[in-house]
């Protein structure tokens, strides 16, 4: 029985795929663990498939899943959830930003009796002031809008245990938010400190219109405070345009000095019209993902893997 499972996300990796292989053998020796390593190539455009091709060839725990296009970082480590066998289960990325050395004292705390063990970053080495501002703000927010505890200050980087993981597999939103999912599962959830270091190499997949996308994932999932926002929004102005109704009747039969203006009426149409485009939209962003769910698409397509397929619940390019 395979005791450790460590799901490793990849998209344009290849130069430190192999690094990241050697430091989580160091890792699973300490451990004395039967580990697998996951890789999921998320439609890299680099190396990094026959890298990982090449690891499988020598070590037969190391298991791949190359997918036919990028799916998105969350999609690909759900496609690892779905693969593994490990009683405990490890979400890293290939960036090396986040230590593989840390898996022991996350495995470590597990074995208290966690369910959960998140790793919370105390620092963000390499990372702009633009970038942490942003992060912080983001998290912070989605805490206070959200009716359940999203940890703050934490990334993907945890170790889960079975229990957990089977649920993860029964919830198959295409919009994914994991870290918010892991959190509304509940169960006893702790974390270990640690301080995130620069990449080894290469650049970030994480654009800023990706974060954007992955913000909206997040705060639509689990929160429908926008949706009350625009509500909300709707009644001030209809108690503002109710106001100045009155106001304009007031002057036009009481005060008989009302002169039509053109610019008091262009502000309001304007100022009404923002509020409703602002509202419409945001009930688009939830429809969308309503409509996304509802069709039924497969959440990914493998193109090629060294897994069985009968054992595990994908989709191979080749059916």
């Amino acid at each position: 029985m395979t005791q450790l499972s460590v799901i490793i996300p990849v998209f344009n990796e290849q130069a430190n795929i192999l690094a990241m292989y050697q430091r989580l053998q160091k890792v699973t020796e300490q451990l004395q663990v039967k580990a697998e390593y996951i890789f999921v190539n998320d439609g890299s455009r680099d190396q990094s498939a026959p890298v990982i091709k090449g690891l499988a060839g020598t070590d037969s725990n190391v298991k791949y899943i190359d997918f036919s296009r990028n799916f998105g970082h969350q999609v690909a480590v759900s496609a690892g959830l779905d693969a593994c066998t490990g009683e405990a289960v490890v979400i890293i990325d290939a960036d090396l930003q986040d230590p593989p050395e840390l898996i022991v004292d996350l495995y470590k705390k597990m074995q208290e009796g966690y369910a959960v063990v998140y790793a919370k970053r105390r620092s963000r080495t390499g990372d702009g002031f633009i970038k942490k501002f942003t992060a912080k703000l983001f998290y912070r927010i989605l805490a206070r809008i959200t009716n359940f505890e999203i940890p703050v200050d934490t990334g993907d980087y945890r170790i889960i245990n079975r229990q957990v993981t089977e649920i993860l597999k029964h919830m198959p939103e295409q919009h994914k938010y994991l870290r918010g999912q892991i959190a509304w599962v509940g169960f006893n959830q702790t974390f270990v400190e640690y301080d995130r270091q620069e990449r080894l190499s290469g650049q970030t997949g994480y654009t800023y219109r990706k974060m954007i996308r992955f913000a909206l994932d997040g705060i639509t999932s689990f929160s429908r405070f926008p949706l009350k926002v625009a509500t909300i929004a709707g009644f001030v102005v209809s108690g503002i345009t109710f106001l100045l109704m009155i106001y304009t009747l007031y002057s036009r039969l009481i005060l008989k000095n009302y002169e039509p203006g053109w610019a008091s009426l262009m502000m309001t149409i304007l100022f009404i019209g923002g509020v409703q485009l602002i509202g419409i939209g945001i009930i688009g962003e939830y429809i969308g993902r309503v409509s996304d769910n509802v069709r039924g698409r497969p959440l990914y397509i493998v193109k090629e893997s060294n897994i069985p397929q009968q054992q595990h619940k994908f989709r191979h390019f080749n059916e």
